[in-house]
């Protein structure tokens, strides 16, 4: 049985309405009308709250119909997808804060006779390729990100 199917049965089963289901899970009719003609489907949270009410496990409502679960499985990806962009953008910014310092520093040691000198304790393998470094992961990991997570 398909979820449309089974949300329609469900309802009527207690008697009650589009209009009715819709107010307690605080929807419009027109939702409750999409998904039981197959036209739409509710977010994850809103198949939560129809487990609940209907004293059906979520599994239940999910593994009946291969669509919505396909659904969920990618609304759940792309609700990873923002935390991970952040710290991939992050990452980024930081590689370019530490390159726009490292050019800032050299500039004004050579055009304004300032002796700013990097701390000799790191090594110049991390000062003059971190930002880069730092700037490439963060640009393959967003990268990555958009070829997994977006259709």
């Amino acid at each position: 049985m398909i979820f449309s199917e089974r949300l329609k049965i469900e309802r009527e089963k207690r008697g009650w309405s589009q209009t009715d289901l819709a107010e307690k899970i605080h929807v419009s009719r027109q939702s409750v009308s999409k998904w039981e003609t197959g036209k739409n489907y509710p977010s994850i949270e809103v198949i939560i709250d129809l487990s609940d009410i209907f004293g059906v496990t979520i599994d239940e409502l999910l593994r009946s119909d291969e669509e919505l679960k396909e659904k969920v499985i990618r609304d759940s990806k792309q609700l990873m997808y923002p935390k991970w962009k952040a710290f991939f953008d992050s990452v980024i910014l930081l590689g370019a804060f530490l390159l726009a310092a490292k050019l800032i520093i050299i500039g004004l040691n050579h055009f304004i006779g300032i002796n700013i000198i990097i701390p000799d304790g790191l090594p110049k393998i991390i000062s003059n390729f971190l930002p880069l470094a730092l700037m490439v992961i963060g640009g393959i990991g967003s990268d990555q990100l958009k070829n997994k997570y977006i259709d």
